[in-house]
């Protein structure tokens, strides 16, 4: 069996046996397609020198296709909830900065990461923030607000195909938003700029 069927197989068992022991923890039962990835990926920031955020990027697949579309792994800041997920990221992005983490908060975890050196272009959201309370999902998208330099790119997809805004999205300005018909289930991606 090829590889690349191989890797997608184990990928989907861990993303079904995390989803089953916690499905609020785990928003999603398959990774995302690589439709979603790329969909998601095509807004890096133009500053080359800017770090990229992950938030909640499971086994990788939306984060192989950032570093497939030009990120440097090192400009790459991942943070992950589930150990077992992170332990996979790091072995298979070892150039990248990935931390075992709660993505509320990422203010304090990325102080410690880039200790005032770097700004973050554009933050990338796996996060179920459906899921959330709308006071934690408000607190983490003043969190993301706060980290995004001028102009910077809010990326965030979603289940729920309607055009509503997600909870958090309402201090940023929609770019965009258009669904991904060809990913199981279908996903809504949104970009929001500070």
């Amino acid at each position: 069996m090829p590889k690349r069927i191989l890797a997608t197989l184990n990928d989907t068992s861990v993303f079904l046996q995390e989803w089953l022991s916690n499905p609020r923890r785990t928003g999603a039962i398959v990774p995302s397609s690589k439709k979603l990835a790329a969909a998601m990926a095509r807004w890096l920031p133009t500053e080359a020198n800017e770090y990229v955020l992950e938030l909640g990027p499971g086994t990788g697949a939306v984060t192989q296709a950032l570093i497939g579309r030009g990120l440097h792994p090192q400009r790459l800041i991942a943070i992950e909830k589930n150990p077992k997920m992170a332990g996979i990221l790091r072995d298979r992005f070892p150039r990248a900065h990935i931390i075992t983490g709660d993505a509320r908060h990422l203010d304090r975890l990325l102080q410690e990461q880039l200790n005032g050196h770097g700004t973050v272009g554009a933050v990338i959201s796996s996060l179920p923030l459906r899921n959330f309370p709308a006071d934690v999902a408000e607190e983490l998208a003043g969190k993301i607000r706060a980290i995004l330099s001028p102009k910077g790119k809010w990326v965030q997809y979603t289940y729920h195909l309607g055009k509503e805004r997600p909870k958090g999205a309402a201090h940023f300005r929609l770019l965009t938003s258009n669904v991904v018909w060809l990913n199981l289930p279908p996903a809504r991606v949104s970009v929001y700029q500070k």
